[in-house]
C-alpha cells in the first residue's frame, strides 16, 4: 500500500479494502482522461477527490478490450497558488510510474524534485509538440505528510524582519548571477556560506538548533521527492476524508521563501496550530506543471 494514503485519511488493515477503494475510483471518478499512445493502447487516467482538493489518481494503459491494465495509483493533493516561475525539467521514472520535475528556485539552495500529478496533460501536450519543447509558464507545489509537530517561531522584531527580507533578495539575485557564471558572484555565496556556518557553529554551543534556523528545508531519505521541511504556518483549514470522515489539517507554509500547501492528519499533529508557528515534518513533495 502507498505509505502516504494516511496523510490524506485513508486507513487499510486488509489489501481487499484497497482493491475496493481502487475499484471506486474506476467505477464513480470525478475526472477522467485518455491519450493515444499507438492503434493499440491509450493511457487511461481515473481521478476521485475524497474531500477539498484531496483525493486518489489510477493510472493505466488501455487496450483494445477497453480493461485498464498495468495499473498503478498514488494519493494527491492540489495546492493552491504558484509556487515558482523558475524552469522546471521534467524525467521519467525509469520504473515508468509517473514522472519527476526538478525545478531549480533562486530562493532555495537546492533543485527541488517532485512527483508530477498532472502526467497525462503532460503526455497529451509531448505527443503534440512531436520534437519541440513542452513550454511551462510555472509550478503549483503541495506536500503529503503523515505528521508532524507545531514549533513556537523564532522571536523577531521589525529591523530583523526587513533586515532578513533584504538579505534573502541579494541571496537570490547571487545565486541567479551565478547560474550564468559570473565568479564573483560565485565566490561571494561561498564565503557567505563558510561566514554563516561559523555564526551558526558558535551559537550551537548555547542555543537550540531551532531557534537558530528560522525555516528550512532539505532531502529526506534515499527517495529524491521527500524532505525534512521546517515551515512558517501562514494560514489553514481542516477538511475532512469523506471516504472515512478522518479531520485532516491543510496549512498555507512558506518555506525558505517558497509558498506551497500541506496536507496532514489531525491526530497525526502534535502540538496546537496558529498562523505564525512552524510546522516540523518529513513529506512528499507534488507539484502540478502550468503549461502555456
Amino acid at each position: 500500500m502507498h505509505r502516504y494514503l494516511r496523510a490524506i485519511g485513508f486507513y487499510f488493515e486488509k489489501k481487499e479494502e484497497l482493491g475496493e477503494i481502487l475499484h471506486q475510483v474506476k467505477r464513480d471518478f470525478t475526472a477522467h482522461e485518455l491519450t493515444y499512445e499507438d492503434e493499440v493502447t491509450d493511457y487511461g487516467e481515473y481521478r476521485k477527490e475524497y474531500g477539498k482538493r484531496i483525493g486518489i489518481t489510477l493510472f493505466g494503459d488501455i487496450g483494445r478490450d477497453f480493461n485498464l491494465r498495468n495499473q498503478y495509483y498514488f494519493p494527491y493533493f492540489s495546492g493552491s497558488g504558484i509556487t515558482s516561475y523558475d524552469d522546471v525539467a521534467i524525467e521519467r521514472k525509469s520504473d515508468d510510474t509517473g514522472y519527476y520535475g526538478i525545478c531549480e528556485d533562486s530562493k532555495v539552495s537546492i533543485n527541488l524534485i517532485f512527483y508530477v500529478q498532472n502526467k497525462l496533460e503532460y503526455l497529451k501536450r509531448l505527443g503534440r509538440s512531436r520534437y519541440s519543447k513542452v513550454g511551462f509558464s510555472s509550478v503549483t507545489l503541495s506536500a503529503l505528510s503523515n505528521q508532524g509537530m507545531i514549533l513556537l517561531p523564532v522571536q523577531k522584531n521589525e529591523t530583523q524582519e526587513k533586515t532578513q527580507k533584504q538579505h534573502s533578495k541579494n541571496r537570490m539575485q547571487l545565486v541567479n548571477a551565478a547560474k550564468t557564471g559570473d565568479p564573483e558572484a560565485i565566490e561571494s555565496l561561498t564565503l557567505e556560506d563558510i561566514d554563516t556556518y561559523s555564526k551558526v557553529s558558535k551559537r550551537l554551543v548555547k542555543e537550540d538548533i531551532l531557534s537558530i534556523v528560522d525555516t528550512s528545508i532539505m532531502p529526506y531519505g534515499i527517495e529524491c521527492d521527500k524532505y525534512s521541511i521546517l515551515g512558517t504556518i501562514l494560514d489553514y483549514e481542516t477538511v475532512e476524508n469523506s471516504y472515512t470522515g478522518v479531520e485532516l489539517y491543510v496549512m498555507k507554509l512558506e518555506v525558505n521563501d517558497l509558498q506551497f500547501d500541506l496536507c496532514v492528519p489531525c491526530s497525526r499533529v502534535i502540538g496546537e496550530l496558529a498562523p505564525g508557528r512552524r510546522f516540523k515534518g518529513d513529506v512528499w513533495l507534488q507539484g502540478k506543471i502550468n503549461f502555456d
